[in-house]
């Protein structure tokens, strides 16, 4: 049993070992500004640096985002979380996890990690509060022993935040 809420995973698929290291070299030519990949030996999770857009309530401020990389990527999204502390932010839950319809419902094989990471930074720059979600004590209560945000029916409602 584990305490993350990494999903079990298998090991992937040589379409998705593909995709995941041609990825990685774009990254390394070209990143998104304003995200650092911290290099492992492991290409099935990644982890992100996050830097706060200048002029933002979140400019000067740095949080990590945890990538899992499914067996069938990019044919199923990843999962992907904040590491803690998260963000306060209305789609952000102080477990890490992130309501936002890219990362379920609204997933296509043509993303990358690059187009999550830039939602991801859009998301963030274009809140005008910091705050939890309205439920986020419910929802957190409800994700012990490490529930995949993945498994959660999320509501997409709002999109001024």
């Amino acid at each position: 049993m584990t305490s993350s809420s990494a999903p079990s995973r298998k090991a992937l698929s040589k379409i998705a070992c593909n995709r995941l290291q041609k990825e990685l070299v774009e990254w390394q030519v070209n990143p998104p500004v304003g995200f650092k990949h911290k290099v492992t030996d492991n290409l099935q999770k990644w982890i992100i640096e996050v830097n706060g857009a200048p002029g933002t309530l979140y400019a000067n401020e740095t949080f990590q985002l945890q990538v899992d990389f499914p067996e069938h990527y990019p044919m199923e999204a990843p999962q992907v979380i904040f590491l803690h502390p998260a963000p306060l932010h209305p789609h952000i839950y102080s477990n890490g996890h992130i309501c936002l319809d890219i990362l379920y419902d609204s997933w296509s094989p043509a993303m990358t990690v690059s187009s999550i990471c830039i939602s991801i930074l859009s998301m963030l720059s274009s809140s005008t509060m910091k705050q939890r979600p309205a439920d986020n004590d419910r929802y957190v209560k409800n994700c012990k022993n490490g529930r995949s945000p993945k498994e959660t029916r999320w509501w997409f409602h709002d999109d001024k935040v």
